[in-house]
């Protein structure tokens, strides 16, 4: 139910574009991105990108900051920026005109092209779509706390990833409000909003507003971005 790939993102927007063919849903990518990374980061052209390390490309257009720490495998894409004491941990894709801000953690996740995460956000092996936003504080929780396999929850479907870390699939154009927590498991469909301090787990549809657990209503027309 609105889980999958087709229903999240437009890959035009994503460097990362060939690692979706085959799959159905965004959490099966999750063990690929390292060796997507390690191939396609020879392959970028000389006069964009420059390796700065063991498996590290990064854009010549791209601005990190001096503080930022940048593990690979990684791949920043062209205008992206990587503040102040950012921590890439590796197996990390930044999308083209992307923010990586202050204190921000990174690992295992795919950001697609202007994504926003800009100010102590945790996100770990997730798929961030196209414009998505999360604002300051808001993380991604990736392991259950009694450290089982990650279920999604759509609706009355259960829909196994077989994974014991999965962290929060956002569509396009989704926003995240200041100091949420996105369960492991957490699908967040396009155009939705999630308000501020939300604990959220399972599907957001597309299109619509979380404001409590139970609390779900579909924007009026006229401000759906998908």
């Amino acid at each position: 139910m609105f889980c999958k790939i087709t229903d999240l993102f437009d890959l035009s927007h994503t460097i990362a574009a060939p690692l979706f063919d085959g799959k159905t849903y965004p959490w099966e990518l999750l063990d690929g991105i390292a060796d997507f990374i390690r191939a396609v980061g020879p392959t970028l052209p000389e006069d964009r990108f420059e390796k700065r390390g063991e498996d590290i490309w990064v854009a010549k257009n791209a601005v990190i900051f001096e503080s930022a720490y940048l593990k690979g495998p990684l791949i920043v894409d062209e205008n992206a920026e990587i503040r102040h004491c950012a921590f890439i941990r590796g197996s990390a894709i930044v999308g083209k005109n992307a923010v990586v801000g202050n204190s921000t953690e990174l690992k295992n996740v795919i950001l697609f092209d202007n994504v926003q995460v800009p100010h102590y956000n945790y996100v770990g092996d997730s798929i961030l779509g196209y414009k998505s936003h999360m604002g300051a504080g808001s993380i991604t929780s990736n392991v259950k706390s009694d450290k089982t396999l990650v279920v999604v929850h759509a609706g009355k479907e259960e829909i196994p990833t077989g994974r014991k870390k999965v962290g929060a699939m956002l569509g396009d154009n989704v926003e995240i409000g200041c100091g949420s927590v996105l369960n492991p498991g957490t699908v967040v469909g396009r155009g939705a909003n999630v308000y501020p301090l939300s604990s959220v787990r399972g599907l957001v549809p597309s299109g619509s507003i979380y404001k409590r657990a139970g609390e779900v209503v579909k924007k009026r027309s006229d401000t759906v971005r998908l």
